[in-house]
């Protein structure tokens, strides 16, 4: 995991940390709460649903290796998904 202050933020001093079970020493916490969950069901990660609200609790996609990376590849995404709630309002 890249260490350039921008991409990873790790901390343990934080009362839920790690929020997530965790596969070794790495967590990366700077997308605590993540861009994806916007995405609905095109996040990509490991979600399921409890009623309506979607659950996120077993992704580590936004806390592993290659998570910045993968987080930004769905900017496009993003950008036309807040765009389409913009029309729409």
């Amino acid at each position: 995991m890249r260490k350039n202050g921008y991409d990873y933020f790790e901390n343990r001093e934080c009362e839920y940390f790690p929020c997530h079970k965790t596969n070794g020493d790495s967590f990366n916490c700077l997308f605590c709460y993540c861009p994806l969950y916007a995405l609905g069901e095109n996040c990509g990660g490991n979600f399921t649903y409890i009623g309506d609200v979607k659950c996120c609790t077993d992704c580590m996609i936004p806390h592993s290796k290659g998570g910045y990376e993968y987080v930004l590849s769905k900017a496009e995404e993003l950008k036309k998904a807040a765009a389409k709630k913009e029309n729409k309002e």
